[in-house]
């Protein structure tokens, strides 16, 4: 074990857009992802809700995939893998609440086992597996998540009533917020959003707004504050001396697991070339050792 000082890292985004059917989940989480990304071909939409993706093609070059079902968390995670093959900077899962409660997803496939308690020891390894390959992935993700549809009579300045539409609960497994950076809540058709999480301290406890390529672009600068990851590797990649790789060691101190690999390499290399000068020298001027034997015998 050791103490060390706190240092936050580069990170990539993992980012939650939950609202009732007809709140803007979709356009709100491509306008994000334009303004992580600013540039469209970098982007990919997973679509499980029936090509609705396709409705906002006028935006911009994205990429879609459409996912159909089975929702299984296995075809999930070999899309989201499909992705990141093709390079893609940002994600979007729209939505996961089919991987848990849509065809073949973990409460239907709960169902067919039996659907007893004991069950879940089955489910629930791969549906981590899916939230794993999220967590991990190396392009920013961005999910969609239904939230379950109520109504209420309001009355209007006016003095008229009207039937308003609200999201209530999200409708994924419970808990999913919280491995999220920030959570968005769309409240209303109006495409207004708060966050109900937020790692960033941007937008908690803010009233409410309109989710576009700004709030992207916020998050992104966020998040290029840190010690970068890319930087430790082309700070190593030309160090010339021992003491410096172990200066760079101590400096990267929240990224020694990722850089110690890179470190060992580097040390390799320098080995390699110091031991090819002594070689060079003893060629062109022989050691003293020979020298004196050559004395010796004279």
């Amino acid at each position: 074990m050791k103490l060390q000082q706190a240092q936050r890292h580069q990170v990539k985004l993992r980012l939650g857009l939950s609202g009732a059917s007809g709140f803007g989940k979709t356009y709100s989480a491509l306008l994000l992802a334009h303004g992580i990304t600013n540039d469209w071909s970098k982007i990919a939409i997973i679509d499980t809700e029936n090509n609705s993706a396709s409705l906002y093609s006028h935006l911009g070059e994205f990429n879609v995939l459409i996912l159909n079902e089975p929702y299984s968390p296995e075809r999930y995670i070999e899309a989201i893998k499909t992705c990141e093959n093709a390079s893609m900077e940002v994600i979007i899962i729209d939505s996961i609440t089919h991987e848990w409660s849509g065809k073949g997803g973990c409460l239907q496939i709960h169902e067919q086992l039996g659907g007893t308690f004991q069950m879940w020891a089955k489910v629930t390894p791969r549906h981590q597996a899916f939230l794993d390959a999220i967590l991990e992935s190396k392009a920013h993700i961005i999910t969609t998540v239904r939230r379950k549809i109520d109504y209420s009579l309001d009355i209007s300045s006016n003095g008229k009533t009207k039937v308003t539409k609200h999201g209530t609960k999200e409708v994924t497994r419970e808990g999913w917020e919280y491995e999220l950076t920030v959570n968005f809540e769309l409240v209303n058709d109006r495409h207004l959003a708060c966050a109900s999480k937020d790692r960033t301290g941007l937008f908690m406890d803010k009233p409410e707004f309109v989710i576009n390529r700004a709030t992207g672009k916020k998050l992104m600068e966020w998040c290029n504050v840190g010690v970068s990851i890319d930087e430790a590797k082309k700070e190593i990649s030309v160090c010339e001396t021992l003491e410096g790789l172990k200066h760079l060691y101590n400096k990267y101190s929240s990224l020694q697991q990722q850089i110690h690999p890179l470190i060992l390499e580097r040390k390799t290399v320098l080995d390699n070339v110091s031991n090819q000068i002594i070689d060079k020298k003893e060629i062109v001027n022989p050691s003293k050792t020979q020298q004196n034997g050559t004395h010796s015998q004279s």
